[in-house]
């Protein structure tokens, strides 16, 4: 039996590679996991439901919360389809697909 040190986890979760290795990790951790997905009008909206897939054969609750003002904090490839996306990074630059200050909205 484990002895859970903490009940319940709440995950941030893309359902990428990193956020998918913290939710099979607190599932191993934590009695209750949740996991609360973003929508902010990116572009790769299949990454929503890849979350929602994942989360369902993780056998936990998944929300999608509308986080799209994201889409007017700052102009990037990302949430706007009028940008076209760079191929490559712009040397000592972020690429146009950088999204400031979204993953410090997600944690606020």
């Amino acid at each position: 039996m484990t002895d859970y040190k903490n009940e319940d986890a709440l995950v941030l979760f893309s359902g990428g590679q990193d956020s998918t290795t913290c939710l099979f990790w607190a599932k191993q951790t934590f009695r209750n996991v949740e996991t609360l997905c973003f929508s902010y009008g990116q572009r790769h909206s299949l990454e929503i439901e890849v979350a929602r897939n994942i989360a369902e054969i993780a056998g936990v609750s998944f929300q999608l919360l509308d986080a799209s003002v994201i889409s007017h904090l700052s102009p990037n490839s990302l949430t706007d389809t009028s940008i076209v996306m760079d191929e490559e990074q712009p040397a000592g630059s972020y690429p146009n697909t950088f999204v400031p200050g979204r993953n410090m909205l997600f944690i606020t």
